[in-house]
């Protein structure tokens, strides 16, 4: 079988093989009921809390800080719903930006149908938050039409990887004693991620995005944070998400996390110079193609481009057939005929948007491949080109 190019890690990620293995005896030796009280499901139990404190050792908090989740979307629904529903007599307003997630966006419009206000803050060309409009847009206590709740804003974005200013938005909330959350499901695992250095209240984060298994994630609620469970039944997760805990799930994500925790610097300088490379090469041997998202301040693995008078499901298509996978904007909605919301918040137009493609790397990537992508890549733009209308400008 030819083997894939996988270019595509801001989607997921294969499991590591260390996490892999972590995982095993959880499945047919160790499987008791972490709730049950004879040693087989106490040697379960114990697995989770020392999984606990990997997740919070990772991100400088308190082991008794960190709830496991399914993954990033039921995280963040927890966290939006669960302070709205417990701070609604306070307040009913709450402040996100454009370019969000939709696992941020969906729970924030879904809340607006129960009366809340939501404002939804413009970004730059580069993905940066306009931080005058949201210390704007934040109702404080003595408000006339009600009293901001929560700020949420994610820490790196999925698809161009611009990683937002989370510690001056901190001192915003702090400042208009507002709760912060963060989806941070694209950076934990591959920038530093310090909650206290952060100052937020509540961040979110996903297993799989960093060589962990999926189907598990795990919120950081700051302790005293106000907030409801979304899931009822039985007392886990200190009576926040109710249901027998995900033990192999759960001792992977924080295999992942220790991982993490000694490995990201690295990876993060040797994947930096793949992209880097990457960017070069098909800048230089493509006309007419715009880099996305800020040239600094940005996840070393993602490179977002758009490729202008060509599709970008086409372009998909043909490299999938060349072994190149890769995927246009967010994979969670590249199946939809609409331009990425998040680049037409940037600024870019229908047209220039639907020829966006993001190519994300990760460890398993070598100079070899990054070559034969940049031998390829062109020879398909040019192809696509030639058959466009609009091919010859």
């Amino acid at each position: 079988m030819r083997r894939t190019i996988y270019l595509d890690h801001n989607a997921t990620t294969p499991t590591d093989a260390r996490v892999v293995e972590a995982m095993k005896p959880y499945f047919n030796e160790i499987y008791g009921n972490p709730s049950s009280i004879y040693r087989i499901a106490q040697d379960a139990r114990e697995a989770v809390e020392e999984a606990r404190e990997k997740v919070a050792r990772l991100l400088n908090a308190s082991p008794p800080e960190i709830v496991f989740t399914s993954g990033g979307s039921e995280s963040a629904n927890l966290a939006i719903k669960g302070v709205a529903h417990a701070l609604k007599e306070q307040g009913d307003h709450i402040i996100t930006s454009q370019i969000e997630h939709h696992a941020v966006l969906n729970p924030c419009q879904f809340l607006q149908k129960l009366q809340f206000k939501v404002s939804y803050i413009p970004v730059d060309s580069q993905g940066i938050v306009d931080l005058d409009q949201l210390r704007d847009a934040v109702i404080d206590a003595h408000g006339s039409s009600g009293r901001t709740i929560l700020l949420t804003i994610m820490h790196a974005n999925n698809e161009v990887g611009t990683i937002e200013p989370i510690k001056d938005i901190s001192k915003i909330a702090r400042g208009k004693g507002v709760y912060l959350h963060t989806d941070a499901v694209q950076a934990v695992g591959k920038i530093p991620v310090d909650v206290k250095d952060l100052g937020v209240d509540l961040l979110s984060l996903s297993g799989h995005k960093f060589y962990g298994p999926k189907g598990v994630g795990a919120l950081y609620i700051r302790k005293g944070t106000k907030i409801q469970p979304l899931i009822h039944g039985g007392h886990h997760e200190r009576n926040l998400r109710a249901g027998t805990e995900n033990v192999p799930g759960i001792v992977g994500l924080g295999k992942a996390c220790e991982i993490a925790m000694s490995e990201m610097e690295e990876e993060a300088k040797n994947v930096a110079a793949l992209r880097d490379r990457l960017q070069q090469g098909l800048t230089e041997q493509i006309e007419e193609v715009l880099v996305l998202g800020h040239p600094e301040k940005r996840l070393a693995g993602t490179l977002a481009i758009c490729v202008k008078w060509v599709e970008g499901e086409s372009m998909l298509l043909l490299l999938d057939a060349e072994g190149i996978s890769a995927s246009s904007g967010s994979a969670c909605t590249s199946g939809s005929l609409e331009p990425s919301h998040v680049l037409t918040a940037m600024g870019l137009p229908p047209e220039t948007a639907h020829g966006s493609i993001r190519l994300s790397l990760g460890h398993g990537n070598t100079e070899r491949e990054i070559e034969k992508v940049i031998e390829v890549f062109p020879r398909i733009v040019r192809r696509l080109r030639v058959m466009s209308p609009f091919g010859n400008r």
